[in-house]
This record gives structure tokens, sequence and C-alpha cells, in this order.
């Protein structure tokens, strides 16, 4: 085994954010990884692709908290959680941006692998596949556009037979935050696929519904300003409400005015 993969295999720094574990990697690190996972033919294994949202959601949603916890690595998907890192004195240059990171992991591994695409609107999940088959090769196993309501369960049982049947190598599951963290945490010992990961909007905007933020925005922390602008009616309680509430509090844990805990004790 060379150098570089020992070191893959050793297990990731991490920091703290309001007492979610965040993981100091980069795109480079979690493919390698997941590669890695799928070389081992470990099971249900999950990554959540986390930003402020998600530190957010964390503080009242247990189950949610519940998935982020249990996750095998938990991304910084969002310059908000770079720049904590960078606190934390670790060297993050960029984010785990959750559609940077599906399209690096398609570019590079081609053909190798198996994937199977679960989420998004009608038809949503079979244009992405199609368009990443087009560009990168890559072999896609099965898509999967679920009803937007909960599931019954045997609904949710049918779900996972269809995805076992199909053999994946990788889940992407894209049914937002903190559906598709609740799911995979709900289901991992149920699929025997070896890797999933909750990339949510990286399926509209790779099937071409939706597009992305400008490289600039994207970089420097301003995504947030343009998807508000794109999407106020859906969007303007996240982004006005629940995360400045958020990083309040992240600026009282980092003076040292909110006890620093693994556990913190749950807001309403």
């Amino acid at each position: 085994m060379t150098p570089q993969l020992r070191r893959t295999l050793e297990p990731p720094p991490s920091f703290r954010v309001l007492g979610v574990p965040v993981h100091a990697v980069q795109i480079p690190e979690v493919v390698m990884q997941i590669r890695l996972w799928i070389q081992g033919g470990a099971k249900g294994r999950y990554i959540a692709v986390t930003g402020m949202h998600g530190i957010a959601e964390s503080r009242t949603d247990c189950a949610f908290r519940l998935a982020l916890d249990s996750a095998d690595l938990v991304v910084p998907d969002g310059m908000p959680l770079v720049w904590l890192g960078r606190w934390h004195r670790h060297p993050l240059k960029r984010r785990v941006y959750g559609p940077e990171l599906m399209e690096t992991f398609c570019r590079e591994t081609g053909a190798t692998y198996r994937h199977f695409f679960y989420g998004g609107g009608p038809g949503i999940a079979g244009r992405l596949a199609d368009s990443l088959r087009q560009r990168y090769g890559i072999v896609v196993a099965g898509t999967h556009c679920p009803p937007f309501r909960p599931l019954t369960g045997e609904e949710e049982r049918d779900v996972v037979s269809r995805i076992d049947a199909a053999s994946p190598d990788v889940l992407w599951v894209g049914l937002s935050t903190p559906k598709q963290e609740k799911w995979m945490h709900r289901n991992r010992e149920q699929l025997s696929v070896q890797v999933m990961l909750g990339v949510g909007a990286a399926f509209d905007f790779h099937s071409g519904r939706s597009r992305q933020a400008p490289v600039w925005m994207r970089e420097n922390g301003l995504e947030w300003l343009f998807r508000l602008l794109s999407e106020p009616q859906r969007l303007w309680r996240r982004y006005l409400i629940s995360i400045p509430k958020a990083a309040g509090l992240v600026f009282l844990e980092l003076v040292g005015l909110l006890p620093d805990s693994p556990h913190p004790p749950l807001i309403t």
C-alpha cells in the first residue's frame, strides 16, 4: 500500500460546531476515501455534506442530529464551516461542495463503479444520470424519484429492495437536508450498497433544472444570497432566521460563552 493510501485510511481530523463533528477534509481526500471504502467491501457507510443550514437544523431535530453524529464523514459544504475549520487550525482551502464532489468523483472514476440516483423531482434523477453518463461514461445502475410526501413503511421497503436489486457501488441521495441524512441513517443497515452520499441540490444543478451561483459567489460565502434571490419563498426562513440564529450561537461558542459540548441541549 502506498503512503498516500495509508494516510487516507487514518481517521481524518475533525472539529465541532455547536457540538456537530465536521471533518477537516477536501474533495480529493473524500474521493479517495470513497474508493477505499468500496475496495474494502464495507456496507452502509454514508457521507453528510453539510453547511450552516445543517448545523442550524441539528439544534432542533434530534433525529437529524443523530444522523450527523453517526455519519462516517461530515464534510464542510459551506464557506462558514471552512472559516471555522481554519479558526480551529485546520488548513482548509476550499469547501467540499456537494455538486463539485459528485462531478469530481464521476470524472475521476468513469466507468469503474455502478451508480444509483435516488431523489429529486419527477424525472430529475433520470436526467441527472443521463447527463453524467454522457459526460463521464459512468455506469448507471438505476434511478428513482420518490413522491413529495412521507413514504409508507411498505413503500420504503420497496425502495430499498429496488436499490439492492440494482447492485450499485455508490448511492447518490437527493432528498434535501435534513430528509436525506435521516433517510441514509435509517436505511444504512438494510442496504448492501457500500457508500451513500446526501448531495441535495446537486440533482437539480447537474440535471439542468436549476442554475448554480457564479463561482466567485460560491467561493466567497455568497451562494446563500444567490439562492435566496432565486427562491425567496422557499428559502427566506432558512437564510434570514435559522442560519443567523445558529451563527449567533457559534459566535458565543467561539468566545467561550456557550459550553463546548459534544451534545449541547436542543433549543426551540
